[in-house]
């Protein structure tokens, strides 16, 4: 059983340990959460674990863990950082664990992830030597994948990200060809798209929304060449949301 969770840090303690980056640990000893924090902000997470009513894929861990009477057990991974340090030890382990497909329930990514993050070596030289995607020369959608492309699940993976489900209205179903996965700045793949289909989702309110995706195959390597690695980083709006376009501007 941890007795962790029955330690808290006393003043002294606070005084001294500056920011750090913690983990939350399961019953195999395993992180399930990693953040950073000062002062007591490690041992939060088990006092608001006891509401019930909080609906987080953390909480419901923390709960499963306290009512099975092992508990949480806290580790401080890096103590004594700035808090510019400490965004960035948490960003690195966060990336790290979820490569290894660790189930952590993190619901964000870490500090600048999507820009710094962990990358393979091809990643990182097609980022720093990507030419700019200058010209759409056919009727394309660009669908960001960011979100929905799970790492290291290859070829297919990028394929099932980029299919659907999406909003998009059918009017834009009649007219694209191409449909070309942008992830972090960088187009990783070109689809031609062979069929549409609907797909039809209930919202929380209760209401249908219609989503569409599509089937497709790899485009024609005279198409396909003109856009596979090329950058669009410049041409992305900073704060722009919606994962589809169909415009570099």
């Amino acid at each position: 059983m941890h007795t962790e969770e029955e330690i808290i840090f006393d003043h002294k303690t606070i005084q001294q340990i500056g920011h750090y980056v913690y983990a939350l640990l399961d019953e195999n000893r395993s992180p399930f959460y990693i953040g950073k924090g000062q002062g007591t902000r490690v041992f939060d997470h088990v006092n608001c674990g006891l509401d019930d009513s909080v609906d987080s894929a953390k909480y419901e861990k923390i709960n499963e863990l306290k009512q099975s009477g092992i508990g949480v057990e806290h580790i401080i991974i890096r103590h004594g950082l700035t808090e510019k340090e400490a965004f960035e030890v948490e960003a690195a382990l966060i990336d790290l664990e979820r490569f290894r497909d660790k189930k952590l329930t993190n619901i964000q990514s870490g500090h600048r992830s999507l820009e710094n993050g962990l990358m393979t070596a091809n990643e990182i030289n097609n980022k720093y030597n990507a030419d700019p995607l200058l010209e759409l020369k056919h009727p394309v959608v660009i669908i960001n994948i960011n979100k929905t492309y799970k790492r290291g699940s290859g070829a297919k993976g990028i394929y099932e990200a980029t299919r659907g489900n999406w909003v998009i209205a059918e009017s834009r179903t009649k007219t694209v060809e191409y449909a070309l996965s942008e992830y972090r700045g960088l187009i990783v793949e070109v689809f031609k798209i062979q069929a549409w289909s609907e797909v039809h989702q209930k919202k929380k309110d209760g209401k249908t929304q219609i989503r569409r995706c599509f089937t497709a195959i790899v485009a024609e390597d005279s198409v396909r060449k003109l856009y596979i690695n090329k950058s669009i980083k410049d041409a992305k709006k900073r704060g722009q949301s919606n994962p589809i376009r169909y415009t570099l501007a």
